[in-house]
């Protein structure tokens, strides 16, 4: 029997779907169930930085605005984002995270740290950094169709 070839795109793709969701059930076991993936959008680039607005965090993430728009209203009934108004544009709003979504961040950082070792328990020290470094040069040899903010990513 042949083995059907993914192509590498899909390949990353699968990668990415597995690692987020381990990091998800990991950031559930610290007491935030309710986060689901697509909340990543919004809580990864308002840990860099808060207070951005909708817009910008949907350009950020390669979303819509609509789209984006659900995903906060969704944040903040749920408690761990809340608008505030613009001190630069009084008809703007800006998204901040709240106490129970900075506490979500500090939890995302120790999931991915959990990720982490467990990439390096699996690749081994010299298969990790090899990964590491394979993506990085194709992320600077490749650039973005338009710039989603994900390059800071740590």
């Amino acid at each position: 029997m042949s083995e059907r070839f993914i192509a590498t795109p899909g390949l990353l793709r699968l990668a990415y779907n597995s690692l987020s969701a381990r990091l998800f059930a990991a950031i559930a076991r610290s007491g935030f169930e309710d986060l689901r993936p697509a909340h990543g959008n919004v809580m990864e680039h308002l840990s860099y930085e808060d207070g951005l607005r909708l817009t910008d965090l949907a350009g950020r993430a390669g979303m819509t605005a609509q789209s984006m728009g659900e995903l906060v209203d969704d944040l903040v009934s749920k408690g761990y984002v809340e608008r505030r108004p613009d001190r630069a544009d009084r008809r703007a709003k800006r998204i901040h995270l709240t106490a129970r979504g900075s506490e979500t961040v500090g939890a995302a950082g120790r999931a991915m740290r959990e990720v982490e070792r467990d990439l390096t328990e699996l690749l081994g020290e010299p298969g990790y950094r090899q990964l590491r470094q394979t993506l990085e040069t194709v992320l600077a040899a490749l650039p973005a169709e338009k710039d989603t903010g994900q390059r800071h990513a740590a």
